[in-house]
């Protein structure tokens, strides 16, 4: 790929060449840590043996250093097993990512609104960008739905592991009362489709709504009828798109979205076990969640579908998710899928 750069003609398609770059950058990022572990391994073998022909008090302050060095490795070996699981078609992609406010009320729109900025959270925390696609309020606290984009690399890999219905339970700030509530929401992960996927959908099977926008507004976004709802008359999938002050990109961000979207419902339909790629979401209550955020009466926050569980509550919605993704990331791997995973404190 680096002698194609170095063609004449590389340049005479910027956009293409652009590209090029980022696939070829993102290759070398992949094997940069291996490159970076296997020098540490042979500094750590020269260590040795300098601690076996050191004196016996040299060999002490040798030892504490090698001991240093190999923690570091061990966490370093970490990231890069879970790194090597995410081989799926999509892993490298973009992920849109839904939140969608289930039974509850005001108390699900209220948890809808603390797991957007959890997951926004989790972003900053890897250096993902976020690109906010759409948010309808709810009634009368926080989010009915919102929808983002998250745009790093293997942002999809990661992002997928947290689909399917999460539950709250908490003593309700909306009840006087102070009696102790559960909410539901679901999240939703599709991969943003790139160019090379062709996704053909015929101009009779869409319906499009325009409307005015609604949200903070300002510079004209609340003052023309700038939102754009596409309904996929077919499956009935409906995709909404506002954050632009143009109605054409509205409807470009949106097409995107409905693709992938379509894409996703085409690839499950053609596996046996649907729900192994859509992630058991169900419905949106009782008895389909995967994982529990417990406020009261104690604090805790299991994963169900792998026994990952921590009682620091305040960490994990501040963003701290990636035991749990990780957790399930290994669970899917062959080499783990038979062990019983214990991250706890």
């Amino acid at each position: 790929m680096e002698g194609e750069m170095g063609a004449p003609e590389f340049w005479n398609n910027p956009e293409k060449a652009q590209k090029h770059i980022a696939r070829l950058n993102g290759l070398k990022r992949a094997i940069a840590g291996l490159v970076a572990f296997n020098k540490r391994l042979d500094d750590a073998a020269v260590m040795v043996e300098l601690i076996e022909a050191a004196t016996p008090a040299e060999q002490e302050a040798h030892a504490r250093e090698l001991g240093a060095a190999v923690t570091t490795m061990v966490e370093e070996l970490d990231r890069l097993e879970i790194a090597s699981f995410l081989t799926g078609q999509f892993d490298r992609n973009n992920a849109i990512f839904s939140i969608q406010a289930g039974a509850g009320g005001t108390e699900s729109n209220d948890w809808a609104d603390i797991l957007f900025r959890m997951y926004s959270r989790w972003c900053e925390r890897r250096g993902f960008a976020v690109e906010l696609m759409d948010v309808q309020p709810g009634d009368t606290a926080g989010i009915s739905k919102a929808t983002i984009l998250i745009k790093g690399e293997n942002a999809y890999g990661y992002a997928k592991a947290e689909r399917g219905v999460h539950r709250l339970v908490r003593i309700s700030p909306f009840d006087s009362n102070k009696r102790r509530h559960t909410s539901f929401c679901a999240v939703d992960v599709v991969a943003e489709i790139t160019e090379e996927i062709v996704i053909e959908i015929p101009e009779d099977e869409i319906r499009t709504d325009v409307y005015r926008s609604s949200g903070k507004g300002g510079q004209g976004v609340n003052t023309t009828d700038s939102a754009v709802r596409l309904t996929h008359i077919p499956s009935g999938i409906v995709v909404v798109c506002q954050n632009e002050r143009s109605q054409i990109k509205n409807k470009a961000a949106a097409l995107n979205v409905l693709k992938a979207r379509l894409y996703e419902k085409k690839l499950d339909e053609q596996r046996s076990e649907m729900e192994k790629f859509y992630g058991d979401k169900g419905e949106i209550g009782f008895g389909s969640q995967i994982r529990s955020y417990v406020l009261q009466p104690y604090q805790m926050v299991k994963d169900l579908r792998t026994g990952v569980s921590t009682s620091d509550t305040q960490a994990v919605l501040d963003g701290d998710l990636d035991r749990f993704i990780y957790g399930w990331l290994r669970a899917g791997c062959p080499r783990h899928r038979n062990k019983d995973i214990q991250m706890d404190d």
